[in-house]
């Protein structure tokens, strides 16, 4: 009995891996997918609101599902909506329109690090050493990625965006870390993701305008390092594989695995988007940035790994389930 028992839980724990390793494929080609569209003549901001809008509503009936959360929980679907959907990808999409895919999601992974800055700094509670070791690997990583001994190497206004992106990661992070303070359960992740995408569209057709977009784009071809490759083809990746695939096998898995674990192989999302860009977009980055990427990385996932403990007047060290969920949700 203890042996079945033991053999379901590493076969479950391997479904997870699986789960979450797709996941961060799914993710990581949302930028490779998009960038074509952008210099095929479409808006970040209209790519944007397609990919949210799109996968709003293929995620509607979980809406309606759990509809009791837009009582329980207003704030914490508003701010996901707000700054992990909308906030995250409108600066993500505007960063890869000026700069590469991989160098825009490792600036993007300061987010764990200055979540610790906010914590250290603005609630003034103390962190371990290993994550103030997390925060210095991520900067000094992030500043081989941009070659900062050569006056920065790419175009300053894409890494703002970017910053602007993991900076709407730590906002999210700070509102769902407060609204939990209250002590209730965790919502379900599929019902928070699904009003997020909601409430991101909303946004998003306020801001985008899409009724001035230019629809016949999708009817041609966009390049792909030198590829012809159909626009609607592109579009349908980033809607239902970069989006909605992407984030109920983020989520599936993280049920299955560790914080830890899980938080491990969402640093592949870089990995991945890098490798993909390079290899389909032409996106070459030299030698002392890939080493940086990885130090960014690994400084990323160890600040990660030390995510506020609440009530606690001890140094902040150790994740928990609904940081990882809040890292996972709110991915580019």
């Amino acid at each position: 009995m203890h042996t079945s028992v033991s053999s379901e839980g590493k076969r479950g724990r391997g479904i997870g891996l699986g789960l979450a390793i797709g996941s961060a494929i799914a993710f990581g080609g949302s930028g490779v997918a998009a960038k074509p569209l952008i210099e095929a003549g479409l808006d970040p901001l209209h790519v944007v609101w397609l990919r949210v809008t799109g996968a709003a509503l293929v995620m509607l009936p979980l809406a309606v599902r759990h509809r009791a959360l837009l009582r329980t929980r207003p704030a914490l679907l508003a701010g996901f909506g707000l700054l992990g959907v909308a906030g995250v990808q409108a600066f993500y999409f505007a960063a890869i329109s000026r700069i590469p895919v991989g160098v825009a999601l490792l600036v993007e992974y300061l987010a764990p690090a200055l979540v610790l800055g906010w914590v250290r700094f603005v609630q003034r509670r103390p962190v371990t050493r290993a994550a103030a070791l997390g925060v210095v690997l991520a900067v000094g990583g992030l500043a081989c990625v941009v070659e900062i001994w050569a006056g920065l190497s790419f175009d300053v206004l894409g890494l703002l965006l970017a910053l602007a992106a993991a900076c709407c990661q730590v906002g999210y992070f700070v509102l769902s870390d407060q609204g939990s303070d209250s002590g209730e359960d965790l919502p379900d992740p599929l019902g928070v993701i699904a009003y997020g995408l909601l409430v991101g569209a909303v946004v998003l057709t306020a801001v985008s305008r899409p009724w001035g977009m230019d629809w016949s784009v999708l009817a041609h071809t966009a390049g792909m390092n030198g590829a012809a490759v159909p626009a609607w083809a592109l579009l349908g990746w980033i809607v239902l594989i970069a989006t909605v695939v992407a984030y109920i096998t983020g989520v599936v898995s993280v049920r299955r695995l560790s914080p830890q674990v899980a938080g491990v192989v969402a640093c592949l999302e870089a990995v991945i988007a890098t490798v993909l860009a390079w290899v389909l977009l032409g996106e070459h980055l030299s030698p002392p940035q890939i080493v940086g990427g990885a130090v960014v990385l690994l400084g990323a996932f160890i600040a990660q790994s030390s995510a506020p403990a609440k009530g606690a007047p001890e140094p902040v060290a150790g994740g928990g389930p609904e940081r990882e969920l809040s890292a996972r949700g709110t991915a580019a």
